[in-house]
């Protein structure tokens, strides 16, 4: 089975509620290439909240993906993406709702993250987002192009 490498992340601006999400998709053979700078996308998300960002972020770079025989592997430092998995079954039983029967802010894209999940062979890793370059390993270097770039995009076009 193929593996493909997913980096995903966002910035907002928290009084405009405008933030820009950016990824990166790598096959196994692209792990090491140069000019990794120039093939991150980037795209705007209006009416959003860092949280709500991050998944959007992330189902638009899984709708993407073709939906073959691949294992994607997705690199995130969202702390929620991460326990999204962990999550599912209580999120799902309580349908989508707080202990005092509300809707969850974010259940809609709860919702579209499980369907896009089960329709992929996705594993989600969380890396550290933010440490001295001097720690960092390959796929945390590779993680702070996407982080930098979703920076970019929100200072240069905010």
């Amino acid at each position: 089975m193929d593996k493909l490498y997913l980096f995903t992340d966002g910035s907002v601006h928290v009084q405009s509620k405008v933030g820009y999400g950016a990824c990166l998709v790598l096959d196994e053979n692209e792990m090491d290439t140069e000019n990794l700078k120039q093939r991150i996308q980037t795209k705007r998300f209006e009416n959003t909240s860092s949280t709500r960002l991050e998944l959007q972020t992330l189902l638009w770079a899984l709708s993407e993906i073709e939906k073959n025989d691949i294992k994607v592997l997705v690199y995130t430092d969202s702390q929620n993406i991460a326990q999204l998995v962990d999550r599912r079954a209580r999120l799902e039983e309580n349908n989508f709702c707080s202990k005092g029967g509300k809707l969850l802010k974010n259940a809609d894209l709860y919702k579209q993250f499980y369907e896009l999940f089960d329709s992929l062979n996705c594993k989600i890793i969380k890396v550290k987002g933010h440490q001295p370059t001097r720690v960092k390993d390959h796929i945390e270097r590779i993680f702070s192009l996407v982080d930098k770039a979703s920076r970019s995009a929100l200072r240069s076009k905010n």
